[in-house]
This record gives C-alpha cells, structure tokens and sequence, in this order.
C-alpha cells in the first residue's frame, strides 16, 4: 500500500525549468544526469518548443538540418536520418518528440501548465514558483528555457474584434488543418514567417493579397532530399563539423573567408555571389569577411539581392517594391525562401504596399487601407514575435527584495553573458539577451548554455555554495561590451527586432551578442575557469 508521502505530488525541487524546447530537454538531461531533482513547466500540450506552436504553411528550419539537431549524444546521431536538407516542421517535432522518449525525459515534464510567476524568497534562499493552475513550487535554481521568439506579436488594428472571416498567427497556429481553398487572403507581413507562408498559402488561396510595409532580402534555401551517400559522409565526419561549429562566428559548419568583398574583381565577386545564391543557406552572408561590418562592401551583396528579385519578378514595379533599401543586407536575419519572389508572378497573388498608404483598419469583410479596401474570407497575421525579452517580462518574475524583471530592464534588457542577472540569484537564462542566442544557429548555442549552467551548478554543489548572483559592475561592463562590439558593425543600421523595433513602447536596445559564438565560448570558458569571475557566491543564505 502507498504511504502518503509517495501519493502526494513533488512540489520541492533542485531545478524548476521553464519550457520544453531544445533548450530545456537538453537542459533536463545534464541536470538529471548529474543527480539534480528536475521539474520542467509546459505550457503546450507536448514538447517541442517553437516547433510546436509554429505550424503555418511552410514552416521550416532555415539551419540545415544535419547540424541543427543536438550534438551531445553520439548515438543519437548516428540512428537519426533527416529526409531534407532543411526539415519541414513536422519532421523537427518528429525529431525532438523522439529525443523526450530515447531519453525518457517525459516524466519529468509537466505540459498544459504555464509558469504565471517566480519569486526569490531572501528569508529561504529559494526560488516560489506558481503555474496557471494555482499550485505552488519551490526550487532553488530557476532556469528559462523559454525561447528567444515565443511570445507571437500581435499589433493592434482598430476593427479586428469585427471581422467577420477567420483570422491566423503564424507562432500560434491552429493544430487542426487550415484550407485555405477558394478563398480570398490577406497575409499580413514580410518577415520569416510571412515569406515561407506566401508560396504555400498562393498555392491554395483563390487570391492572395501580401501586405508589406518593409521589403526583406530573401535567399534561396535550395532545399532538397538528403542523399543517402551525404547523410554517411556527414556522419562520418561529426567530430570536425562540431568542432567547426563551435569555433566560428555564427555557430555554422562553415570555412571562415579571411577575404574582403573589395578585394577583387566585380566580376570575380558575382562569381563568388552567384555560386553561393545558387548553394542556397546561410553561406550566402559568408561569401566574404567584411559584409557585416563595411557598408560599402555590404552594398555589393545588397545590389547583386536586388538584381535577382528583379530577374525573377517580372512586373518591374512589383520587383521595385520586392527589394529593400532601407538597411544592409544581414543586419535583419535574412530569410532562405523556397519560391517566394517566383509567387509574385501568379496571377492570384497580389503585393499591397503598406508603407505608402498604410491599413487603416480592419473592416467586418476585410482590410482597409488609405487607398483601397480589400474583401477577404481570412487573414494571416505574420508579423512576428517579441523577440528575446516578450515572453521572460510576460512571467512574473521578482529577485531579491521584491525587484521586478519588469522594473531591472525597463530600459532594456541587462544580463551578465546573457546567462544571469544582477538582483536575481540562482536564476539562469538560457540564450537570454546578451548572448549570441538569434544571430546563431540555434542548437550550437543552447548546448553551450546548457552545458556552461549544468557545470556551474555542479561547481556550486561540490564547493558547498548555496547562491550565486552575477554582480552589478560584471553585468554593466558585459552591457557595455555588447554595445560596444554592436557598433563596430552595421547591425544598428537595421531597424529590426534585434533592438525591439516591431513593438511600440518597447526600449530601443540592440539584444544579442555579435562578438562570434567561438569567441563568446572562449569568454564564458574563460569566466569559469576563474572560479566564476563577476558572480558573488556564498554559503550562508544571506549575501
């Protein structure tokens, strides 16, 4: 017969993690395996993170897929064959659904519960956790594992509340099937996710219109099925891609190119443009070393973007529209794109350009903008997320002496490496502001976080210490650090949503960390090969 302690739900434990993704599996797993008591917080009905509730028309991952994937466990990359060069959404579900059961994560996973707040007791030295259900937890390390792109922006149009048709967001599709057959569309946005809905939802749709405030530069992906001799070769030869992974800028298996744009030949440069256009990915950016950092190289790949949109889009005046202007090419994360500009010459596709006469409103049957109104059956919201801070001030979460999250970056997000913040302790953010986190392939970087708190706590347990905070003059010299090496590139030229341009009110702040993934490694190796240099620990409660 059970005693009572067995029937009665755990509520205390080593670790509570927030979120089922990549980044808190994998978080699961080291903290498991070093003995810690682990429960993590779903507000999804599975796991999957992004890949859960990103469903729409041609979702996929725009990493190929050989190396976004985990690289921890050997075996599981030898019995995992991708069927694509870049995997559709189903199959990434497919995979990380597979990697919850290979290593049983799924008992220590509660879904259908939502972390509503977490507070830091001083008096106890433990982190109180409560979930949408109203029930109570307590830990004494708190980690997010929440996502940089979770929280899906919705603007505010006046009139929305009465249209009478069907209304979609691409980050928090509907599980059941969307037909859009025989309808009239209207998709609003030119981001990421507007531009992998675009070709499949025109394929559909009896007409669509795509509403575009700002032209995005769009590349091939050149998307294709794995060869069976090139999934053997890559398998082969992990050692070395992970290695190269780790060490470069952007968390990419790619040679680095020591070479300037202006170095050769205009010629010679369209050569290089072109057989990489023609590769398709994010090796594109990579054709030279100083894209990112010289504008006046940076124009070269953005005329020679701009010259194809108008190879392929035959109205000239659509194409016009098509090719963005306004910022350098990669200093907005540059969508691979599967037929998108090609869409544009169906008869059924219509480009609406909003940011010369913008919407006005949503009607009952439509959209209206300052220069025409729009009837549509349905509308497609892609307009994006509330990158890297959205979903982290959405949780009420207090440090020490009832500080706020809410209250420590309303000028923007301060973090110490992007993995802890000053007046919080025992907190950890994994791919938080600060860190290379959106400008990286994903995986590359969540394993480094991971890794670095799983060894940390580990630390901690051997040594003793019951706290651990980041100290305020750490995180203000890592600000400034951040700051700094943004604005020896041209990423602030962009008005993006790396600095939080797409939600009003929100500080104008450049969030990630431009500095490279190898060299960012280096810096947190570094940190804790010093004994954890910049944080205060202690042994008592009280610091």
């Amino acid at each position: 017969m059970a005693t009572a302690a067995e029937t009665t739900p755990k509520t205390d434990f080593d670790a509570i993690v927030v979120g089922a993704g990549f980044s808190g599996m994998y978080m699961l797993y080291r903290l498991r395996d070093l003995g810690f008591s682990v429960r993590v917080f779903e507000a999804g009905d599975g796991v999957g993170g992004t890949w859960y509730w990103n469903r729409y028309p041609g979702a996929r991952c725009d990493s190929e897929s050989y190396y976004y994937c985990y690289s921890f466990s050997k075996e599981l990359l030898d019995e995992w064959e991708w069927s694509e060069r870049y995997p559709a959404q189903p199959e990434v579900l497919q995979y990380l659904n597979h990697v919850a059961d290979r290593f049983h994560l799924r008992p220590d996973i509660q879904l259908n519960t939502r972390v509503v707040s977490a507070v830091f007791d001083d008096a106890s030295g433990r982190w109180k956790v409560t979930t949408d259900d109203g029930k109570r937890y307590t830990a004494t390390y708190f980690i997010t594992a929440v996502g940089c792109l979770s929280t899906a922006n919705l603007p505010h149009y006046e009139g929305l509340e009465e249209f009478q048709g069907t209304w979609y967001h691409t980050g928090q599709w509907r599980h059941e099937p969307v037909v859009f057959t025989g309808q009239r569309v209207g998709l609003i946005g030119t981001g990421a996710s507007g531009i992998q809905a675009t070709p499949e939802i025109a394929k559909q749709a009896a007409h669509l219109y795509v509403f575009q405030r700002t032209p995005n530069y769009a590349t091939p992906s050149g998307n294709r099925p794995m060869r069976p001799e090139e999934i053997r070769e890559i398998k082969a030869h992990y050692d070395e891609i992970w290695k190269k992974a780790r060490e470069s800028m952007g968390g990419f298996p790619f040679d680095s190119i020591e070479k300037s744009a202006l170095e050769v030949s205009p010629e010679e440069r369209r050569r290089i443009y072109e057989e990489r256009w023609q590769q398709g990915s994010f090796r594109f950016l990579n054709s030279f070393s100083d894209l990112l950092v010289n504008k006046e190289a940076n124009d070269t790949i953005a005329q020679f973007v701009r010259d194809k949109i108008h190879e392929i889009v035959k109205d000239p005046k659509v194409a016009d529209l098509l090719s963005p202007t306004n910022h350098p090419y990669g200093t907005k994360r540059p969508p691979l794109n599967t037929g998108y500009y090609e869409t544009f010459n169906r008869e059924n596709v219509t480009l609406v350009d909003i940011r010369n006469a913008p919407i006005v409103r949503i009607t009952p049957t439509g959209i209206q903008t300052t220069e025409n109104t729009y009837e549509l059956d349905s509308i497609v919201f892609a307009t994006g997320f509330d990158a890297m801070t959205g979903t982290l001030l959405k949780i009420d979460i207090r440090g020490r002496n009832e500080l706020t999250l809410k209250e420590k970056w309303a000028d923007g997000p301060r973090t110490y490496l992007g993995l802890a913040i000053h007046g919080f302790p025992n907190m950890f953010t994994i791919t938080g502001p600060g860190s290379p986190s959106v400008l990286s392939n994903m995986p590359v970087s969540i394993e480094q976080h991971v890794d670095w708190i799983a060894d940390c706590l580990a630390y901690l347990r051997a040594q003793g210490i019951a706290r651990i905070e980041a100290t305020q003059h750490a995180e203000e010299i890592w600000v400034a650090h951040v700051n700094q090496v943004a604005d020896q590139t041209l990423f602030p030229l962009a008005n993006s949503w790396y600095i939080g341009a797409n939600i009003p009110g929100k500080p104008r702040v450049f969030m990630p960390y431009v500095g490279g993934v190898g060299n960012y490694r280096k810096i947190c190796d570094a940190v804790a090969a010093k004994h954890y240099e910049g944080f205060e620990m202690a042994q008592a409660i009280a610091i």
